[in-house]
């Protein structure tokens, strides 16, 4: 990396233009960037999450996980180039057999809340599904590889999963939604 990031403000997308990866430019209003910069929130609401009380191991997998969306992240910046790799998507496979299999069985929606744990693994879980939305449109549009988008489908699944466990780490439970409930 050397010096490429001691001068950050360097006035060249003053015109609504970003450089990519390949040294191509493109606009910022693109759904390339658009995928890239959820992918960049998704990996900043993942890293808050990292404030928070955690399960033991789970600090470790969240941080691969960060490491993981920058990877994708420089994907997603490198038309052409792949750095997620099926093996990544399988690990996500099996995070979610392990936190889950403790789980009781939903019978009810569960609501994005419970402890601050929790809710903001639910807030990654809706950018993370923003993020998918925002890789198949440029998918539609230029050649992407399957595995970001597989990627980004099994990490909103486990985020919720997380969710769930992290009420339970935090002594508390589901929180349900009330279909039965009045509405005033």
């Amino acid at each position: 990396m050397g010096n490429r990031l001691s001068k950050i403000a360097t006035r060249t997308g003053d015109d609504g233009s970003t450089g990519l990866g390949d040294g191509s430019r493109t606009g910022k209003d693109s759904a390339r960037i658009a995928a890239l910069g959820d992918v960049d929130e998704l990996n900043s609401f993942v890293g808050l999450l990292l404030c928070e009380d955690l399960p033991d191991g789970l600090r470790e997998e969240l941080v691969t996980i960060q490491h993981d969306l920058f990877d994708l992240g420089g994907e997603l910046c490198i038309p052409g180039y792949q750095l997620i790799k099926t093996e990544q998507v399988a690990r996500l496979d099996e995070l979610l057999e392990k936190y889950n299999a403790d789980l009781p069985i939903l019978k009810e929606f569960i609501l994005p809340a419970g402890s601050r744990a929790a809710s903001l693994a639910h807030v990654c879980r809706t950018v993370c599904r923003r993020a998918e939305r925002a890789i198949v449109t440029l998918s539609k549009l230029e050649t992407i590889n399957a595995e970001p988008r597989q990627y980004v489908n099994r990490l909103s699944d486990l985020m919720f999963v997380l969710a769930r466990v992290l009420n339970r780490h935090a002594g508390g439970t589901d929180v349900l939604w009330q279909h039965e409930r009045k509405r005033t």
